[in-house]
């Protein structure tokens, strides 16, 4: 069996859950290398997974000539600038969303991708590998509800990470980067269309640390397309309840909704508060499947040769489109895309 030889930058909370799936749960990747900033994450990777080849450097992990991709689960702000480094370096490179935060910096990858196209670039939309949103597509793509004209679309985090949040928005780029580029993502993939106009609005309503940074922790955008359809997409940081990832496909013919109640599993609680059902608490509740789906689907592009749907290409377009709420979001104005 063929295996590849899998380099990983960013060993922090998400980069852990990549780092064992590649290790432990991917039968044809071999993870023979991390690099992290942070001595203590390269000691607990050490200790986690046995991998002796450790790098406080990027530049010195890619002169590993044996290496044959590289994941990025590293922090926003990196991702284009060490996907580059990857591709320019020879080596098949998957990153985690979005691809950057300036629109610059994504045509800049853009280039170099093209340059070398004979190497897999894939930036992720973990939605995408969900059963559930992957049936919803293919009862989109049969006709089932005629004509889709309209999706609303939600990424609601529970309020417990939200002081993580506010240091992490520097890094980020902001709730629509980080929160909506996935609704984005799902909007143009439904509605097989490009956006046209946003506009967006919001605010720091329980968080004011949000707006002295800029940022907001409850926002939405209504998004017009080139085909004639529209999206409503919003985000929250304050959910009480747990983490609601909510899509709703809005055709001539029918409706598709994905994902309401975010609820934990099918069991119903009746006790002193009444009949009720617990949600899923956190994004990686919500999609684990779909994470070791995605992160071993590239493994499977690069040693059968197949098409990356969601390429750098796909992942300019989501930036684009979070660049414009924000832009929104910050002048009060409504947003033209350049055609």
């Amino acid at each position: 069996m063929k295996m590849i030889k899998v380099g990983l930058v960013g060993y922090g909370r998400l980069g852990k859950v990549y780092a064992h799936f590649l290790k432990y749960n991917v039968p044809k990747a071999d993870l023979i290398a991390i690099c992290s900033i942070s001595s203590e994450e390269l000691r607990q990777a050490k200790r986690d997974l046995d991998i002796t080849n450790l790098f406080s450097s990027y530049d010195d992990m890619l002169e590993m000539n044996e290496l044959d991709a590289i994941y990025v689960v590293s922090s926003t702000d990196m991702h284009a600038d060490q996907i580059v480094s990857a591709l320019e370096g020879g080596k098949h490179v998957f990153s985690e969303k979005p691809l950057a935060i300036e629109l610059e910096s994504c045509k800049k990858v853009m280039k170099v991708a093209e340059k070398n196209s004979h190497l897999k670039a894939m930036v992720g939309f973990v939605r995408r590998y969900d059963e559930s949103y992957v049936y919803a597509k293919s009862k989109v793509d049969d006709g089932s509800i005629g004509t889709p004209f309209l999706v609303r679309s939600q990424t609601v985090d529970k309020d417990s990470v939200s002081e993580f949040q506010i240091e992490y928005v520097n890094k980020s780029g902001g709730i629509f980067h980080d929160f909506n580029v996935h609704d984005v993502d799902l909007a143009r993939w439904f509605l097989n269309s490009e956006m046209t106009t946003a506009y967006s609005v919001g605010g720091a309503y329980k968080y004011p640390a949000f707006a002295a940074k800029g940022d907001a922790d409850n926002v939405m955008s209504t998004c017009t397309f080139s085909n004639g359809a529209i999206a409503v997409i919003n985000a929250s940081r304050t959910g009480m309840h747990g983490h609601d990832t909510y899509t709703e496909v809005v055709g001539t013919k029918g409706t598709l909704r994905i994902g309401r109640p975010a609820q934990k599993n099918r069991v119903e609680i009746y006790d002193e508060y009444g009949a009720r059902r617990e949600c899923v608490e956190t994004f990686w509740d919500r999609f684990q499947n779909a994470f070791q789906a995605m992160v071993s689907d590239f493994i499977d592009i690069i040693i059968e040769n197949k098409h990356v749907e969601m390429d750098i290409n796909n992942a300019l377009k989501a930036t684009e489109a979070t660049i414009a709420f924000t832009d929104s979001f910050k002048s009060g104005q409504i947003i033209k895309f350049s055609s």
